[in-house]
């Protein structure tokens, strides 16, 4: 008997000191461990997780900020600046010289008692000057002096569509309307009118682009 032997003991719980009894671990413990690193690796996740919203909600508040800095609340958008009124001369304050280039006899007359009806004033009438007669080609010619004021000549090109501006070295303040071959007729009172609306009251500028 060993030495190892508990006294009375003997058979198979002999020790003999070359081999030991085999004890084996509780399954408890092996469970426990599991368990545990199971909810390590849930919390490892969870973290992860979470700093992945806090990142997205940080870009969202960031790019909230810019747009912020752009477009401040309450500002809204850029009012479109008013173009301001145009001063144009009256009708009454623009002589107007009527003339015939083409071969329609009475052209200039009838043109000119029309524009007179219009509130022009109107100054000699007859067939057009030889250096213009039936040498015009398009709906007419306005001549006059450079220092005539811009706006008589807009006025009086609401009055028929297609005139174009010359000048020459007259002094006065007078313009003559040449009358050319592909003239028909003057513009309706009606869209004359509404022409000179325009240009007296000139559309705003476009409005700035919204936030």
């Amino acid at each position: 008997m060993s030495m190892l032997t508990p006294p009375g003991m003997g058979g198979k719980y002999r020790v003999t000191g070359a081999a030991f009894p085999r004890m084996s671990r509780p399954r408890r413990r092996r469970r426990i461990i599991l368990a545990l690193f199971g909810s390590a690796l849930v919390l490892a996740l969870l973290g992860y997780g979470a700093l992945q919203l806090i990142d997205v909600f940080r870009g969202d508040t960031q790019h909230k900020t810019a747009a912020a800095k752009d477009c401040p609340t309450g500002a809204g958008p850029a009012a479109a600046p008013s173009k301001p009124a145009v001063v144009l001369p009256q009708p009454g304050q623009i002589t107007v010289n009527v003339y015939n280039a083409t071969p329609r006899a009475g052209l200039a007359k009838a043109v000119g008692d029309e524009l007179k009806k219009r509130g022009f004033v109107i100054g000699q009438v007859g067939n057009a000057p030889a250096d213009f007669d039936k040498k015009v080609p398009g709906t007419g010619i306005m001549l006059g002096s450079p220092k005539t004021d811009k706006g008589a000549y807009s006025v009086l090109g609401t009055q028929l569509a297609g005139m174009t501006q010359h000048t020459d070295t007259r002094e006065g303040p007078d313009i003559d309307l040449i009358l050319g071959d592909g003239f028909k007729e003057l513009s309706t009172k009606a869209d004359a009118d509404k022409a000179l609306a325009v240009l007296a009251n000139p559309e705003p500028a476009p409005a700035a682009k919204k936030c």
